[in-house]
Parts: structure tokens; C-alpha cells; sequence
């Protein structure tokens, strides 16, 4: 190798690169360049000098990252292939860099300093300690040559602890070595980072105020920050001893450099990780300095300075870091306080609280927000809560709160200072929209807690709020409300300040009803605020919403004086027809649509209504009479309430009629109430409409061209007349009960005996009159399922082309996008003829089968042994699934089948559920299997995008779609075969389309999840057992890994462990274990999916290998799989006499086995690997004493040591 042969190839390097770094090369010349030097890394013998070269001090900065990558390139790649001599020519060099190859500490590029301190830390985790024992040293004498040096070995130092102890990239048995040793020397590591903060610290306060010292500062300046993040890598983990050393002199120095402003958030951030850190609580003890004088006076004057500079970006973020300082501080407090450790309150534990409180008064609703959780463990803590000055807090942490709950500081406007602050933390209105909801609700539960520790002030500040807002005059600000003139909209001021007075006194009032014993309510006050309530008079639909809500709130009061009921009646009657537009305009145009803000305040009103009925039926039912005199008269009306509005008022008098505990009575009153609905449903025309898809359609006015979409619809009425037989249907089925009593239900003729289970047997007051309509409300079922063929689909009109199809609001929350703002409440409800034909089909599609689900818990055996019920549901229920699409086919399983299987008692198995499920699972194994067999061929095709309106947002509506129905229909599965014990504390509750949710890295499963005695009767039956089994493990790799998880851990193994006795076919046990490796194929890249797929693997292979040869020969096809190592596994397994290994041993060892298996994801799958050896052990294993070590001996090897041959 000549130098003429290094210069040569350099030139051609610094080309290269100066080619692909050009934004005027062509693609060509660039890919050409690129090929070159990824070629010279790979394959050039003269890789270090060439690379040493390029990174010398003369060459651009980009010519010398280049060089410095190649030399890292060699480190990380070539290393364990180098003969010793290169390596210590190379380290040498490397450490010469260091030392005078850079530029000054403020020339130097960022990007060089980093690569070049990364070098260096390569070397470490591949040659220290062992090979290298004076690197500590070296770079200490490094840094005693000056700032640009001591910066570098800071990053060495930093870089180093981020990939053994916080990325751990490194093989276990080098992270330890490296770890250990670190640990080892980690006092010196300490002094040395403190030491050089300090000495650069007070350098650049002395020189900081001389201009002609300016750089020399500024470098000092820079080594500052420096310590400050490597001490930040640090903190995290190392011993607490190191951080409280020295009478604390670490949190000290951050304290008091909280106020220098450049060095301050790193100080800050350095102050978190400590305050935060868990361990021993003796151990955190010395943290509770930090409430000390000193450190109290820094925290509070830093954030004064801060906040007092106005809104500049870096002081913000500064003042985060400082809120949740004192966060963590509270929660440190919370910990060690009332243990066993010996911890009084601070003495400036009053001051710790009046600074919280500033931070939970400003402006930026994310500091406030940020304050919640801690306020909340304070107001929750044993000995806290009764310190009379956090009880003084009390009054002005809920006066804080009336200021936050104001929705203000939406980051498009500029009504509040806090809109200023929202720009730096929210994208967008809806971002932030969503980010205050839950603020809101956070705040609620915090409120409720400290109204429990003094619940009279939060009701005298509710009520002086609610009297205020009486009183004051509407301002509807700028934003004009589309419901009418002069009305708020949901950003006026008025309505603002009315949604978070409602919100406070909501939860105040509730908690004080909790809290304070009977006799000392102040019940004189709070009938004075209701009186006020029901005599205020608005036309505001908005304000009236919130009206609403408050006399739910001070209802409780009505149970000490029942003769304000009628009056709370009549006001709560009066807004179930609350009208926007006036009477006379209101009967020419019964189509003008009410917006969403009329809708939601008639929707209230009734479920205040049916609330109070259900949470105080006694108190209700002496009015009963004036109650159902009220709703038929509102109910003779055809055109005054929506089908919804009418059924919520039926509802409301069933409930209060359950109270007769008459069972007769109730029957009498229930045949009554629903005549009129009997009448309409039974009679002759009906009956062919519902049972004639043709004559259904029709009448329903689907098969129409309309002219007019908005304003025409002439079979409205139609419409609304077959949601209110079925609207009413399931309010009597959802809400006529018996006696909970069992000798209530005794003596009012309720009960019938038992089942031979034991279980007590009752009858329902409304059985007769629901069955009487069953046949029909069947037919309509099979009509509605028979919609989606296609010759009905060619039948409906231009106009409903599209009917069957789901709503817009139901597609946005399946892909989860927000709804615009103010459109929420200000449009119409439904704006086209066609819109209100989607809903009807939607909510009538979704109530006949809520009133399916609800028949079983409803009217019990009465129902299960309708004649021939199963072979009825087959044919109506199940009827043509092949058209019924997902969206559909998703709700059914959900609001229909699974809570029929839940609540059927065990005597009906034979007769009703099997025979139903059976043919159904064997149905949906086959059509979710079609289903991602063709988005799999999607996503390996990739084709052309179809000539579609949207395609790829319908494709991913579509995919999401599938997902769903795969986890409906495995919840269904696993619901009906497997009991629930031991599961609970394993199932995440998962929010739908929530993919993202935190999933477990170890899963086992609950070793006790056993088959229901459902899912034994299903298991015996053979078409059932097998749809069932090979759905959940083909299921397995399917791209769901939410699906994936639930079922591997839930179901698959209790399944198969169900037909272990029986004989399986060796190429159905082989088929099993194939699906589970695929699944891990597919699932491999994510931990939770891939803990628990290892582990069913492990759980089939140990059961089944000893009698089935061909898992072995399955194993034999893994990629990489070690043939030599698969023979020891498996004869320590065949082999009975051996002491079997620790169940994680064998664990691990079998998932190296099938480790060529494991899915990796995309960003790993092509990545080159890197190869660090392991060094000779530095700490040799003592051989036990052979009496107490060998028991102690983790995994029993001891035993092992012991007893080989």
C-alpha cells in the first residue's frame, strides 16, 4: 500500500461524495457514486488510512464526516477480522483526532464531533475493560487539554451509557462486563462530570460580562451544557448514593443554576430525572433537600424570571421542565410521607403549594393541565390531606378550577392569553379540542377529590357561580350559531362560561351528596338553586342543555322535599318539545331539520326523565298518574316528537311501573301502553310489508326518484312509524323487570320455581305482548338481510342508490377521524332524504338486534323455549350473510349473539346455542378467510390504483373494516369457550381501531383459563370444535395484532389442550404448530405478539412432540434453525429420567431454536449485522460450597453440577 495509492483512491472518494452531496447531480451520477463508495466500505483492504485521510483537519466538513464514517464502518464491521496491531494503530489515531484533529470547540460541526465520539464508544464496547483498562485515564488526560477536548470525551461518555444502559444494543454478555465496570468506576466518572461542570461554570460567569472574553465564555459555556447532558445519561440509573453525595451537591449546583439562563433547562432536565427516580424509599430520603431554603428559592425565582420574559419559546419550555420538577417533587413527597421513614412535612411545604398554584393559574392550559395528576395524589394522601395548609388550598385550588374548566385557548383564536401558548403545543382546533376534553375530565376527578375534604365551599362557590350565570346577559359573541338569530354557538362567551359552570357544579354537588352525612346537607340552599333553575326561562338551545344538566345535579335535594317533583317534571316535559322555530311555522315545515344543539337538548330532557325514573323510582312514583298523562298527550300527536323522543318517554313509565311489584298490574299496564304499537304492527298491511322485501322497500319510499332530496320525502311518516314499533319494542324488552327481592317477586306473582341448576326462574310483565310481535319483528330481520342482495340492491330508486351504505359519521370513527368543531352541534341532523334513509336502515338494522340481545336477559326461559327459536334465528338473523357487509354483519355479533350466549342459562345449550353457532362460526372462519386472503394479495400485488373515486381511502376503510370483524368474532369465540378466571388482570380493555395500545412484552398465559361448560358442549360437537379451532389459529397471521394477541394468550392453547385426549391426526398437530410459527412470522416484530406466540409454540411442542414425530420434522424447516442444538432439546424432553431444566431455560433455549422465524420489522429486516465478541470473563464464578450454595443457585444448576454422571 503506497501513499500515491491512498491519495488516488481519496481523490476519487472526495468526488464521489461531493457528487451525491450536490442537489444539481442527476439521479444516475449519484446512484453511481453512492454504489462506489458503499463498494470501498465493504471491499477496500486500505479502508483506515484512506478514512484517516479524508478526516484530516484540511479536507470540507463533508469530506471529513465521510472519512470518519468509514473508519466507524471499520470498527463496527471489520473489527473481530483485524490483526492487533491495526487495531491499536486505528485506536491511536482515532484518540489523536481527539486530541488536535478538530476544529475549536465553536467551529467544530456538530455532526463531526458526533461520529467522531461514536468511533470511540465502538471500540469501548468491543475492547474495554479488558483489552483496554486506561481508557478512563486516557480520556482524562484529554480533557485536561481544553474545552474542545473535554466536550468530546463528555459525548464519549454520554454516548457510551445511552447504548449499554438505555438502548442495551450490545450482547448481554459485554453490556454486563461494560456495565459493571462502569459501576465500578462510577464515583470517579462522578467527580470528574461535576468537576468539569463546575470549574466551566464559574469561568463563564466570571468572563461572560467581558466582551473580549466573549469565545472563551461562550467554549466554557458549551463544555457546561455538555456535563449537563451526559450527567442527564446518567442520572437515570446509576446508584442514588452518587446523586445525594456529598450532602447533596449535585442537586445543589442544578438548583442554583436553574437561574442561568443558558445553561438552565439542562439543569432543569438533570433535576427531573433525579426527583423522579424510584428505588428504595431510604434511599430517596436525601431528595427531600430539594424542599430545603435554597433549593425552594431557586426553583420559585427561575420560574418568576421565566414566566416574566413573556412567551419566548425556550423559557416556555423551561417552565415545563420546572412544572414537572415540582411535580415529581409532590409525588416524592406523597411517597416517602407516612412510611416508615421517618418524614415530616417540610416546613416549606405552605410555600411548595402557593407555587404549585401559580403554575396551575397560567395561562398555557398545558401547565395547568400538567398539575392535575399530582394535585390529586396530594388531595388522596392519608397525612397530607388533614395538613391544615393544604386545606387551606382547598378554596383556591377550586377557585383555579372555575377559571380552567372555561373552554378558552383554541390555538386559531385570540380571545384568551391562552391561545398564545396553544400555538406552540397544538396542531390544530381539534387537537387541541381533544387534549381539553380530557384536561376537563381530569380536572373533574381531582375537584371531586378535594370537595371530599371540604365539600361546603365547593358548594357555595357552585352555587354563587350558578346564581351569577342566571342573572348575567347573554353575549353571543362573534361566531353566529346557524340554529337562529341571536343564538350562541359553541364558542360564544356565554355559552363558554355556562358548560363549565354546569361541568363544576355537576361534580361538586355529586360529591357532596358522597361526602357529608344526611342531617347536614344543606338542603334550605340547594332547593333556593333549583327554584332559581326551573323558574329561569331561555330560548338558547345550548344554554338550556346546561339548564338541563343542573337540575339533574340539585335533583338529589327533591328526595327531602318530594313536592318540588312536579315542578322538576314540568320543566324537564317542556324541553322534551323545545323548538327553535315557531308553532305556526313549525306544522307547514315538518321537514325543516333541528340542528344538532334542538336535538341534544330533546335528547336530554328524555334521558333526564328516564334517569330520575331509574336512580329514584320511589320518590317518582306517587306521581306516576300525571307522569303517564304527560306522555299521552305528547304521544297523540303524530308529528311532535321523534320515534326516539316518544320510546325514551315509554321507557321512563315502565321503569316507574316496575315499582307496582304487581305482576298482574304491570302485565295490564304494559298491554295498554303498547296497544297502539300491537295495533300498527299486527295489522294485515304491515305484515306483508315487513315480510315482502319488495312491498317493504315501497313502503319506505325507497324505490323513489326524488326531485327535491332536501325537502321532499313522502314516506317520512312510513318511516317513522316502523322505528316506533320497534323503538318501543326494545324500551319494554331493555326496561320491564321484576322485583330484585326474591320475596318481592314472590308475593307479586313473579316467580315460577327453579331451574334444575338452581338457578330462581321469573316471569316478565311484558312477555305475553313482545311475543305477540316476535313473528314480525323476525320478518323483518330476514326483509332487512335480504336488502343486500343484488336484485333488491338493482330495486332502490337514483336517489337511494346508496342507502344500504354507512354514514359518513360511522366511516370517520372508523378511521378515526375528528369531527370539524362547530359543525357538531350547528348542522342539521341529517341533511338530505338520502341521509335520513341511511339512518333509518342503520338504527333499524341496530335495534331489531338489540332487542334480540336484550329478549334473553329479559324474559328468560319464556324466550329460550320458543318453539323451534334456534332454526327461526337461523333463518331470519343469518339469513343471506353472504351480502351483508362488515359494517353490518360487525354490530350483530356484538349486540345480538354474544349477549344471547352470555345469558343463556346452560339447560338451553343443546337446543338453542349450539345449533346456532355452529353453522356461524363454521360461516365466519370461511369469510374472514376470504377476506384477508385478499388484502394480503393486496399488499403483496400492490396494483395500479383502480379507476375508483377514493380507492385508497375505501381500501383502508375496508381493511380497518376486517380488522374489526376479526376481533368482534374472536371476542365471540373467546367469550363463548373460555372462563374468565385469571384473564381479567391479562386483557387490556381496547378502545376500537386503538392499535396502538401498550401491549405487555412477557405474556404468559393465565395457566388456569379452562372452557366454559359452553365451550365443552360446543367442543363436543365436531363441525363446531373445528370451525372454532381453525379459525383461532389461522387467525394467528392474519395482520391484526391486537386480534393476534388476545387470541394466542385467551384462546388458542385452552382450545387445543380441550381435544389433546382425543386422536389427532399427526397432519392436523403439524398444521397447529405451523399456523402459531407463521403467526410469528407475520407478528414476530412486536414484542407482546411475539412473547406470547413463543410461548403457545412452547406450550404445543412440549405437549404434543413426545407423541407426534412430525412437530420435529416441522421444527427441521426453520430458517437457521441448529439441527445439532433442536437434537439436544429434544432428547432432554423424550427423555423422562432427566431432572428437567427451569421452565424459562428451556424457554429460551427453545426460542433460539425457532428464532429464524421471528418476524423482524422493516427498518431490521435488511440491516447489516453487527458481530461484537464476548471478552474473557472478568468475574470468574466461585465454585460453590456444597452445602448452602447449591440450593440457592438460581434454576437449579447447582443440582445439575451435582448430579451429571
Amino acid at each position: 500500500m503506497s501513499a500515491e495509492q491512498v491519495s488516488g483512491l481519496c481523490e476519487q472518494l472526495v468526488k464521489a461524495v461531493t457528487v451525491i452531496m450536490d442537489p444539481a447531480s442527476t439521479q444516475r451520477y449519484r446512484l453511481e457514486a453512492l454504489k462506489f463508495c458503499e463498494e470501498f466500505k465493504e471491499k477496500c483492504p486500505i479502508c483506515v488510512p484512506c478514512g484517516l485521510k479524508l478526516a484530516e483537519k484540511t479536507q470540507t466538513a463533508i469530506v471529513r464526516h465521510f472519512g470518519l464514517q468509514i473508519l466507524e464502518h471499520v470498527v463496527k464491521y471489520r473489527w473481530n477480522n483485524m490483526p492487533r496491531l491495526e487495531k491499536v494503530y486505528l485506536k491511536n489515531n482515532v484518540m489523536g483526532l481527539i486530541s488536535s484533529g478538530t476544529q475549536s470547540i465553536l467551529e467544530e460541526e456538530s455532526h463531526i464531533k458526533d461520529v467522531l465520539s461514536r468511533i470511540v464508544v465502538e471500540m469501548i464496547k468491543r475492547e474495554w475493560p479488558q483489552h483496554w483498562p486506561d481508557m478512563l485515564k486516557e480520556l482524562d488526560t484529554l480533557s485536561k487539554q481544553g474545552e474542545t477536548q473535554t466536550e468530546l470525551v463528555m459525548f464519549i461518555l454520554l454516548r457510551l451509557a445511552e447504548d449499554v444502559v438505555t438502548f442495551q444494543t450490545l450482547p448481554t454478555q459485554r453490556r454486563r462486563d461494560i456495565q459493571q465496570t462502569l459501576t465500578q468506576n462510577m464515583e470517579k466518572i462522578f467527580s470528574f462530570l461535576l468537576t468539569a461542570l463546575q470549574q466551566n461554570v464559574n469561568k463563564y460567569r466570571l468572563m461572560k460580562t467581558d466582551l473580549a472574553q466573549e469565545p472563551k465564555a461562550q467554549a466554557n459555556c458549551r463544555v457546561g451544557i455538555a456535563a449537563l447532558n451526559t450527567l442527564a445519561g446518567y442520572i437515570d440509573w446509576v446508584a442514588l448514593s452518587h446523586i445525594t453525595a456529598d450532602n447533596c451537591k449535585l442537586l445543589e449546583m442544578l438548583c442554583l443554576l436553574l437561574n442561568e439562563p443558558e445553561l438552565q433547562v439542562g439543569a432543569a432536565e438533570c433535576l427531573l430525572i433525579a426527583v423522579s427516580r424510584k428505588g428504595k424509599l431510604e434511599d430517596r430520603k436525601p431528595l427531600m433537600v430539594l424542599f430545603g431554603d435554597v433549593a425552594m428559592h431557586c426553583i420559585l425565582s427561575a420560574a418568576q424570571t421565566a414566566d416574566g420574559e413573556g412567551l419566548v419559546e425556550k423559557h416556555y419550555v423551561f417552565l415545563k421542565r420546572l412544572c414537572q420538577v415540582l411535580c415529581a417533587l409532590g409525588s416524592q413527597l406523597c411517597a416517602l410521607l407516612g412510611s416508615d421513614c421517618n418524614v415530616e412535612t417540610p416546613a416549606n411545604f405552605g410555600k411548595y403549594l402557593e407555587s404549585f398554584l401559580a403554575f396551575t393559574t397560567h395561562p398555557s392550559q398545558f401547565l395547568r393541565s400538567s398539575t392535575q395528576i399530582t394535585w390529586g395524589a396530594l388531595f388522596r394522601h392519608e397525612v397530607l390531606s388533614r395538613d391544615p395548609l393544604l386545606l387551606a388550598v382547598v378554596p383556591k385550588y377550586l377557585r383555579a378550577s372555575m377559571t380552567n374548566l372555561v373552554k378558552v385557548g383554541f390555538p386559531s383564536k385570540a380571545d384568551s392569553p391562552s391561545c398564545e401558548y396553544s400555538r406552540f403545543d397544538f396542531d390544530s382546533d381539534e387537537d387541541f379540542n381533544a387534549f381539553f376534553n380530557s384536561f376537563r375530565a381530569q380536572q373533574g376527578e381531582v375537584m371531586r377529590m378535594a370537595c371530599r375534604l371540604d365539600p361546603l365551599t365547593g358548594f357555595q362557590m357552585a352555587g354563587e357561580w350558578l346564581k351569577y350565570q342566571l342573572t348575567a346577559p347573554v353575549d353571543t359573541g362573534p361566531t353566529n350559531s346557524k340554529t337562529g338569530e341571536g343564538l350562541c354557538s359553541i364558542f360564544s362567551p356565554s355559552f363558554v362560561q355556562w358548560d363549565a359552570m354546569t361541568f363544576f357544579s355537576e361534580s361538586v354537588i355529586s360529591q357532596m351528596f358522597r361526602t357529608m352525612d344526611k342531617d347536614e346537607i344543606p338542603v334550605n340552599d340547594g332547593i333556593d338553586l333549583l327554584q332559581l333553575v326551573l323558574n329561569f326561562e331561555t330560548k338558547d338551545p345550548l344554554i338550556l342543555s346546561c339548564v338541563l344538566t343542573n337540575v339533574s345535579a340539585l335533583f338529589p335535594f327533591v328526595t327531602y322535599r318530594p313536592e318540588y317533583l312536579p315542578q322538576v317534571l314540568s320543566k324537564l316535559f317542556a324541553s322534551v318539545t323545545f323548538e327553535v322555530v315557531e308553532e305556526s311555522k313549525f306544522v307547514v315545515s315538518v321537514q325543516a331539520p333541528r340542528t344538532r344543539a334542538v336535538k341534544n337538548v330533546r335528547r336530554h330532557a328524555c334521558s333526564s326523565i328516564i334517569k330520575m325514573c331509574r336512580d329514584y323510582p320511589q320518590l317518582v312514583l306517587p306521581n306516576f298518574e300525571m307522569l303517564y298523562n304527560h306522555v299521552k298527550q305528547l304521544l297523540s300527536n303524530e308529528l311532535l316528537l321523534t320515534q326516539m323522543e316518544k320510546c325514551a318517554l315509554m321507557e321512563a313509565l315502565v321503569l316507574i311501573s316496575n315499582q307496582f311489584k304487581d305482576y298482574e298490574r304491570q302485565k295490564a299496564f304494559l298491554e295498554e301502553l303498547m296497544a297502539p304499537v300491537a295495533g300498527l304492527w299486527l295489522s294485515p298491511e304491515m305484515q306483508r310489508v315487513l315480510s315482502d322485501p319488495e312491498a317493504f322497500i315501497s313502503y319506505v319510499g325507497a324505490d323513489n326518484k326524488i326531485a327535491d332530496p332536501v325537502l321532499e320525502d313522502p314516506s317520512g311518516l312510513n318511516r317513522s312509524r316502523i322505528s316506533f314499533c320497534v323503538y318501543t319494542i326494545l324500551g319494554v324488552v331493555k326496561r320491564a323487570r321484576w322485583p330484585a327481592a326474591t320475596e318481592e317477586a314472590k308475593a307479586g306473582g313473579f316467580f315460577l320455581g327453579y331451574l334444575p341448576s338452581g338457578t330462581p326462574m321469573y316471569r316478565n310483565p311484558c312477555t305475553e305482548q313482545v311475543l305477540k310481535l316476535f313473528d314480525n319483528l323476525l320478518a323483518l330481520i330476514r326483509t332487512h338481510n335480504s336488502l343486500y342482495t343484488p336484485e333488491m340492491v338493482a330495486r332502490l330508486g337514483d336517489t337511494f342508490a346508496k342507502a344500504l351504505d354507512m354514514l359518513e359519521v360511522e366511516k370517520n370513527a372508523i378511521l378515526g377521524l375528528p369531527q370539524p368543531l362547530l359543525e357538531l352541534y350547528d348542522s342539521p341532523v341529517y341533511k338530505t332524504v338520502l341521509e335520513r334513509m341511511q339512518g333509518f336502515f342503520c338504527t333499524l338494522y341496530d335495534n331489531c338486534f338489540h332487542i334480540l340481545g336484550n329478549a334473553g336477559p329479559s324474559m328468560q326461559q319464556d324466550f329460550y323455549t320458543v318453539e323451534g327459536l334456534a332454526t327461526q334465528l337461523l333463518s331470519s338473523a343469518f339469513n343471506n350473510l353472504n351480502n351483508i357487509p362488515d359494517y353490518r354483519l360487525r354490530p350483530m355479533l356484538r349486540v345480538f349473539v354474544k349477549p344471547l350466549v352470555l345469558s343463556c342459562p346452560a339447560e338451553y345449550y343443546e337446543t338453542l346455542v349450539c345449533p346456532m353457532l355452529g353453522p356461524l362460526f363454521t360461516y365466519l372462519h370461511m369469510r374472514l378467510s376470504q377476506k384477508w386472503q385478499v388484502i394480503n394479495q393486496r399488499s403483496m400485488l400492490c396494483e395500479d390504483d383502480a379507476a375508483d373515486d377514493n380507492p385508497e381511502s375505501q381500501e383502508m376503510l375496508e381493511e380497518q373494516l376486517v380488522r374489526l370483524l376479526t376481533r368482534e368474532v374472536m371476542d365471540l369465540a373467546t367469550v363463548c369457550c373460555v372462563s374468565k378466571k385469571g384473564v381479567e388482570q391479562n386483557t387490556t380493555a381496547a378502545v376500537d381501531g386503538d392499535d396502538d395500545e401498550a401491549m405487555a412484552t412477557e405474556v404468559t398465559p393465565p395457566a388456569n383459563a379452562e372452557l366454559t361448560e359452553l365451550g365443552k358442549c360446543l367442543m363436543k360437537q365436531e363441525d363446531v370444535c373445528t370451525a372454532v379451532l381453525i379459525t383461532a389459529y389461522t387467525s394467528l397471521s392474519w395482520k391484526d395484532t391486537l386480534s393476534c394477541q388476545r387470541t394466542t394468550t385467551q384462546l388458542c392453547w385452552p382450545l387445543l389442550k380441550q381435544v389433546l385426549p382425543g386422536n389427532l391426526l399427526p397432519d392436523a398437530v403439524s398444521w397447529f404448530f405451523t399456523s402459531v410459527l407463521k403467526g410469528l412470522q407475520v407478528h414476530g416484530q412486536h414484542d407482546g405478539c411475539m412473547a406470547a406466540l413463543v410461548h403457545l409454540a412452547f406450550q404445543i411442542y412440549e405437549a404434543l412432540r413426545p407423541r407426534y414425530g412430525e412437530l420435529k420434522a416441522v421444527m427441521e424447516q426453520v430458517p437457521d434453525i441448529q439441527l445439532d442444538s433442536l437434537e439436544q432439546f429434544d432428547s432432554k424432553l423424550l427423555n423422562p429420567t432427566l431432572q428437567k431444566v427451569a421452565d424459562k431455560r428451556r424457554k429460551d433455549h427453545f426460542k433460539r431454536l425457532i428464532s429464524g422465524c421471528i418476524g423482524k420489522p422493516i427498518g431490521e429486516q435488511f440491516r447489516k449485522e453487527v458481530h461484537i465478541r464476548n471478552l474473557p470473563s472478568l468475574f470468574k464464578k466461585v465454585k460453590p460450597s456444597l452445602e448452602t450454595d447449591v440450593l440457592e443457585n438460581e434454576d437449579g444448576e447447582g443440582f445439575n453440577v451435582l448430579f451429571e454422571p
